[in-house]
Parts: C-alpha cells; sequence; structure tokens
C-alpha cells in the first residue's frame, strides 16, 4: 500500500479531538475538494507492506490510530491493515469521503464519512447509501463553506433521519467561513450536531504537516 506519513498527534477532528493519535496518511484520491488542506497525499508516498505500517504504528505507542489520506479506501489493503492493527489492540478510525462503499472494513472499526458539500465541487459523487450502515459510534462529517452548504447538510441530515442514530459533525471550513456564524444556525434550528473545529489549525500552523 502507498502511504504518505504516519505520525503521532492530536487527533485534530471527530468526536475524537484532542485525543492522542497516531495517523496513517495513505497516498492517492479520487476526488479535488476545493477546501482540500492535504493535497500533498494526492502523489509520491512511499510504497510499505502492511507488516511494515504495523511495525510504523507500533513504535509510536499510541493506542488510538486514524487511517486518512489522500482516500484510504482506494488502497487494496486497507481492511486488512485495520483488522491487524484491530488485532493487535488498538482503536482504529477512518476517515474517508462518501465516495465508496466501506464493506471491505471489519465491523469494529470507527467510521467517520465526510460527505462532501455542494462547496467542495464534488457532491455528485457521493454514494448516500453509505449513510445507511453508519452507527452510534460513527459518525458524518459536513465542511461548511457558507449557508446554502449549512441548508443542504440539513436536508441530508433530516432526509435521512440522521440524527440520533449517528454522530454529526459539522467543520466550518477553516479561513473561508467565521464559526460563529455556524454556532448561530446550530442554536437556531436546534440541530443535533457537533461543532467540529480542526483543533490541530489552531494549536498549530494551518499548513503545517507531520502535526
Amino acid at each position: 500500500m502507498r502511504i504518505t506519513e504516519i505520525y503521532r498527534s492530536i487527533q485534530g477532528e471527530t468526536q475524537y479531538a484532542g485525543l492522542p493519535c497516531t495517523l496513517v496518511r495513505t497516498t492517492g484520491c479520487d476526488l479535488r475538494c476545493g477546501y482540500c488542506d492535504s493535497a500533498f497525499a494526492f502523489q509520491g508516498g512511499e510504497e510499505m507492506s502492511v507488516a511494515e505500517v504495523v511495525a510504523a504504528v507500533d513504535k509510536l505507542a499510541v493506542p488510538l490510530v486514524l487511517l486518512t489520506g489522500g482516500e484510504p479506501m482506494l488502497q487494496r489493503e486497507i481492511g486488512d491493515l485495520a483488522a491487524r492493527l484491530l488485532t493487535d489492540g488498538y482503536r482504529v478510525m477512518i476517515e474517508t469521503s462518501g465516495a465508496h462503499p466501506l464493506d471491505r472494513l471489519p465491523p469494529e472499526v470507527v467510521r467517520i464519512v465526510d460527505m462532501k458539500t455542494p462547496g467542495s465541487g464534488e457532491t455528485g459523487r457521493m454514494r448516500l447509501e453509505v449513510l445507511e450502515g453508519l452507527r452510534a459510534q460513527d459518525a458524518v462529517k459536513f465542511v461548511i463553506c457558507n449557508e446554502d452548504d449549512y441548508r443542504w447538510a440539513v436536508d441530508l441530515i433530516r432526509n435521512r433521519g440522521l440524527a440520533g442514530r449517528t454522530e454529526i459533525l459539522l467543520s466550518p471550513s477553516h479561513g473561508q467561513m467565521d464559526p460563529r456564524d455556524l454556532v448561530a444556525w446550530i442554536l437556531r434550528d436546534h440541530l443535533a450536531a457537533r461543532l467540529n473545529l480542526q483543533l490541530h489549525k489552531y494549536v498549530w500552523p494551518p499548513d503545517a504537516r507531520g502535526i
């Protein structure tokens, strides 16, 4: 499998935000979201076996592991990697777009599905059926660029009955919209959602890598 970087930090987003975490960032993505902050992972990387990735994770000695990208579901061995990490006692999460089925993943993997709002330019690539398999321990994430994105997300949340079934994360596009506006909309609409700030971009420079 192709890997861009493996490093130890805090989990910057999701319902696990703030916890120490090892991030395994795979190489390659089939989407080109307008707000992407990891375009450096589109190309390059290093070819590594599942055993080599696990060995690198072991050296960092953090019990929580996030598989991210790029798009980790493009890696043929991602299910095997997740299974091996689970067997070794790690708690495993994956952050993936809503463009790919997740049936190759072991059920114990926590799924964070980043549904692409209209502001991403990639809404048409989303597979809404992916949402049907989300559970209480999983989450659906929406990056919000403006109020049109917010309205799109709210309609999807309500039409698919997501509230109360899985964690809902609303993330203001960093540097593009004021988080205070998003908070105001959530409170105005009594939406059962979690504000999902990217903590690592407040702790370190927004474009810093490997942190």
